[in-house]
């Protein structure tokens, strides 16, 4: 028997678009066994449209990476536990792409290590922001080369707690990303990698005062306001109320501040004042970064 935690992530962080992201301490957790037949049971907070068949991204996953690798598996009797919010902006399709990957490769005898797992994650997804935190931990900047990943870790283990406002509304990713422009301006192109190059400059040596300036972003977070009523003014009032940086999480609609200790439910009740105001009720949580990524236990 195996069982995979696999945290919740947010990517982006303001301008890293598709490239950047961070890990977590709130999971979803997949064991799998041998059995006769497939069978799928759904657990924990999250489990309406999540289907318990062949449908199910996570068997989708583990049989794609079986297919690369040659590898013909007995079936398995699943159980997933979701604790992760489904199409909020933190990384629910991930931790199933992650933790198939993790327990297909688990189940073959291990035959591919952590950067093979990351490259076929992120040919699923199409990105790496999220699959990279997920698979890695902290905070990470991943590079797509022509024909590698180049994965890079910025930060383990942050001095600042992560707020997470998630408004009671559904944003699919494809929406989101339908929504954006087909081309940017040379200066907003100017703009995002001034803030990325600053962003990872402040992680790296923990100058998160800088955090205000360099979560600033022209390329998706804008265009996606208009499917958020009162983001940007929430993450205004997020800086203003003693966050270092604010950010749209993923494709949204959560939000994510990156706060002092001490100063986590100042912001989180000022962030859903503002989203209540514009008619948009939400839930808070304040989580720690997770440093250890995706953990297999077997058993």
């Amino acid at each position: 028997m195996f069982q995979v935690k696999v945290p919740a992530t947010s990517a982006n962080l303001g301008p890293g678009f598709d490239c950047m992201g961070l890990a977590l301490r709130l999971y979803n957790y997949i064991q799998a066994e041998e059995s006769e037949k497939l069978e799928i049971i759904l657990k924990g907070t999250y489990t309406s449209n999540i289907p318990a068949n062949e449908k199910n991204l996570l068997w989708k996953t583990a049989c794609k990476l079986w297919q690369k690798i040659d590898f013909q598996p007995r079936p398995l009797k699943i159980t997933l536990e979701s604790h992760v919010p489904p199409a909020r902006g933190l990384g629910s399709s991930s931790t199933a792409v992650v933790g198939g990957l993790i327990i297909a490769n688990a189940v073959a005898g291990n035959p591919l290590n952590r950067l093979q797992l990351l490259e076929v994650a992120s040919e699923i997804e199409g990105h790496p922001d999220n699959v990279s935190p997920a698979l890695c931990g902290g905070i990470t900047l991943t590079v797509m080369d022509e024909n590698k990943l180049i994965p890079r870790t910025l930060a383990k283990f942050p001095k600042f707690k992560a707020v997470v406002v998630i408004p009671d509304i559904l944003v699919e990713t494809e929406k989101a990303r339908g929504i954006l422009p087909a081309s940017v301006s040379r200066t907003d192109v100017i703009f995002n990698a001034s803030r990325v190059g600053l962003l990872v400059d402040a992680f790296i040596k923990e100058e998160y005062d800088l955090l205000a300036i360099a979560t600033q972003d022209r390329i998706h977070q804008n265009q996606r306001a208009s499917l958020i009523p009162g983001m940007p003014e929430a993450l205004k009032s997020a800086v203003l109320a003693g966050a270092y940086g604010a950010a749209l999480s993923g494709s949204g609609p959560t939000l994510i501040a990156f706060c002092p200790h001490g100063k986590e439910d100042q912001i989180a009740l000022t962030m859903k004042g503002v989203l209540q105001e514009n008619g948009l009720p939400s839930e808070a949580l304040t989580l720690d970064i997770d440093s250890e990524g995706a953990v297999l236990t077997e058993f």
